[in-house]
């Protein structure tokens, strides 16, 4: 997914949107976002020291999901838990076009995901301006319109955050 196609899922916009590409095989989501050193977020973080906060690679890592969330819309409207179904109903590769359509239900009715949870969350090494970073996801159960995911965030392939998250997606309009 390009960052077109991933605005059709998620409504994030401009310098909140924290994804660069997306894409769902096998029934993994995988992002990329390159940290340019320009972002509001490493203004105060630190001087002379920049480095990409915590919570931000969270955000990262949850909007990486926006993948499995159009998968998850793809494969079945009545997905409820069937884990193996997500990615595979419509192809091994997901595009944010697939699931535009169903972004949208009734007139002017937005789809929105929010973020119900965070768990697990290890912070093992810092993200610094020029890095790319890449996610994985995948989701680990679901009870509509609640999912319930774990990944992981790297640069170079080196681990720099895991965690267990859930979300919710919602008509929100």
């Amino acid at each position: 997914m390009t960052r077109e196609e991933i605005e059709n899922i998620l409504p994030h916009r401009g310098e909140m949107l924290l994804l660069d590409e997306a894409e769902l095989i096998d029934g993994v989501s995988r992002g990329t976002y390159r940290v340019r050193g320009d972002e509001w977020f490493l203004r105060g973080h630190f001087p002379g020291n920049p480095v990409v906060p915590g919570v931000i690679l969270c955000e990262i890592l949850a909007q990486s999901a926006c993948a499995l969330i159009a998968g998850a819309e793809a494969a079945d409207d009545g997905f409820d838990g069937d884990i193996a179904s997500v990615g595979k109903a419509a192809g091994d590769e997901t595009s944010g076009a697939e699931a535009a359509d169903d972004e949208t239900s009734g007139a002017g009715t937005l789809r929105a995901t929010y973020y119900t949870g965070i768990d697990k969350a290890r912070f093992r090494a810092p993200v610094r301006p020029g890095d790319t970073v890449t996610t994985e996801c995948e989701l680990t159960g679901a009870k509509r319109p609640f999912y319930f995911a774990r990944g992981s965030v790297k640069v170079g392939g080196k681990l720099c955050l895991s965690a267990e998250f859930s979300f919710a997606v919602i008509d929100d309009g």
